[in-house]
């Protein structure tokens, strides 16, 4: 079945600093599927990624590209973003895109990707990070900005994993 955590991140830099620690688990082949609202911390954690991962360009939203590459400046694997909210088509529309880099030796990440790009790998990390309202880190609006991340490794890929070591020392 793979392993699952649930931790607590509370602020953007946090979720920054989740990327970098999940980063040093990723390796060529991966396949990343980000879900969340608009504004939930998908690029954030993207970006956190990125920085683990040693690659070139800044992580922002794909939205209108669809896919942007990151090729690492370290030797590793590319980071590959995608987001999929505008394909329709699914599988095969991402196929499409040519991306200039071979996807099994990159790291995969796409943002809005449920239901659209599982066959791609049946091992496959699952991350949804949802909005956490109210607790003790509420503030004058009444709302806290923290989110729930749970992340879910699917397949013989992620069996052995620990992601429980994810969350902060």
């Amino acid at each position: 079945m793979g392993s699952q955590t649930t931790l607590t991140v509370d602020t953007a830099e946090r979720m920054t600093g989740l990327g970098r620690r999940l980063a040093a688990l990723l390796r060529p082949g991966d396949l990343v599927l980000l879900s969340g609202e608009l504004g939930a911390g998908k690029t954030t954690l993207t970006r956190g990624l990125g920085e683990g991962l040693g690659v070139r360009g800044a992580v922002t939203s794909p939205t209108f590209v669809i896919a942007r590459v990151h090729p690492s400046l370290t030797g590793g694997p590319a980071l590959v973003h995608v987001d999929a909210y505008r394909l329709g088509g699914g599988l095969d529309e991402m196929e499409d895109l040519d991306l200039d880099v071979s996807l099994p030796e990159s790291v995969v990440v796409v943002e809005w990707g449920e239901g659209k790009v599982e066959r791609l790998s049946e091992d496959r990390l699952e991350v949804r990070i949802e909005r956490t309202l109210g607790g003790e880190a509420a503030d004058a609006l009444g709302e806290s900005d923290g989110r729930r991340v749970t992340l879910t490794g699917l397949g013989g890929r992620w069996d052995a994993a620990d992601l429980t070591g994810l969350g902060e020392n």
